[in-house]
């Protein structure tokens, strides 16, 4: 059995297909096996993928009974023989060291199960300002204890630059469909059964932008959506069984409209924490709005979801609150 299994579900990807196929045959690592999972495909991506098996045997194509992307991602996650998956898609570039270094960082720390790595965009033109600031953060977020802090604000780890342990992901479900982003679900899923996460602080994936990217078109990757899913597993944090008075910060109503989900799920805060002199003193759904002193003052320590989304801001806070000893994973999260 081959030590690797690169799982990689395509929907209508000639026009990419190949380049990705061949940053795969430049691997540096070649224990492996490339399982491409053909999704309801009508163009030429049949034919491509079968051109490139007869030149190399350890592609296997599957085709997808059940269309869709979840499915296509557990039928080859069913089929894989690897020990190790390395997710791919089809219109992204692996560096040729990626495979190895991957398994060697899983090699040398056993009791982690997913590592990611960092990415690059491309082609340069095409990357819009969100996506950027997106990618500067993944990129810098690189320690397990960074991810576990972050899980909240955004999907750490990019899709396609993962590689995980097959087994221990099967053993807790392997993906889900719904209306969410199913690789964000997978990783909060993970994150709050205890799993550990890492990343290789090297670029090793090329990853393709453009406007027909499934989280610019797919309902699942909307920001409502991703407002659901991130509530839902806030909801049930570890952290939120502490007791502790719970205060928000933010009370703007673009705030207040992403933290419904949050409030729609039983969890009412005991304080909207913000710093604009209007706001003070207001009650929002009988809850009144604090100064941030507010926090300081309390015979318990809070627990404090950070809500506002505007760049600087976010962080000017999180370094309040570290300021005042408060700790992000044990006293505060940032929610995206």
């Amino acid at each position: 059995m081959p030590c690797i299994s690169i799982l990689l579900p395509v929907r209508n990807g000639a026009a990419t297909l190949a380049e990705a196929l061949d940053s795969i045959a430049r691997q540096s690592f070649t224990d492996y096996e490339l399982i491409a999972v053909n999704d309801a495909s009508d163009d030429a991506t049949v034919a491509l993928l079968q051109q490139y098996r007869a030149q190399d045997q350890r592609l296997r194509i599957l085709d997808n009974p059940r269309p869709g992307l979840v499915n296509a991602l557990n039928l080859g996650l069913g089929e894989a023989g690897g020990e190790l998956v390395a997710r791919m898609d089809a219109d992204d570039r692996m560096h040729p060291q990626r495979l190895q270094r991957q398994r060697d960082w899983l090699q040398a720390h056993p009791g982690y199960d997913v590592v990611g790595c960092r990415v690059a965009l491309f082609p340069v033109e095409a990357v819009r300002s969100g996506m950027r600031h997106y990618v500067d953060w993944l990129n810098r977020c690189l320690s397990p204890e960074q991810i576990h802090q972050d899980i909240y604000l955004e999907s750490p780890l990019a899709h396609p630059s993962v590689m995980f342990r097959r087994r221990t992901v099967l053993a807790h479900g392997g993906y889900r469909d719904g209306d969410f982003p199913e690789d964000y679900e997978l990783w909060l899923r993970l994150h709050q059964q205890g799993l550990r996460f890492g990343k290789v602080d090297e670029i090793l994936l090329d990853w393709r932008e453009h406007p027909e990217r499934v989280s610019r078109r797919d309902p699942r990757c909307t920001r409502a959506a991703f407002d659901r899913i991130r509530a839902q597993y806030l909801s049930r944090d570890p952290l939120l069984r502490q007791q502790r008075p719970l205060a928000i910060w933010g009370a703007g109503r673009k705030t207040r409209r992403r933290v419904r989900p949050l409030l729609e799920l039983g969890h009412r805060p005991d304080a909207w924490i913000d710093i604009d002199p209007r706001k003070l003193g207001q009650r929002l759904d009988g809850v009144p709005v604090q100064p941030p002193a507010w926090i300081l003052e309390q015979p318990v320590r809070p627990l404090v979801f950070i809500y506002v989304a505007s760049h600087g801001a976010r962080e000017d806070i999180a370094a309040w609150l570290q300021t005042h000893g408060l700790q992000p994973g044990q006293d505060y999260y940032q929610v995206g």
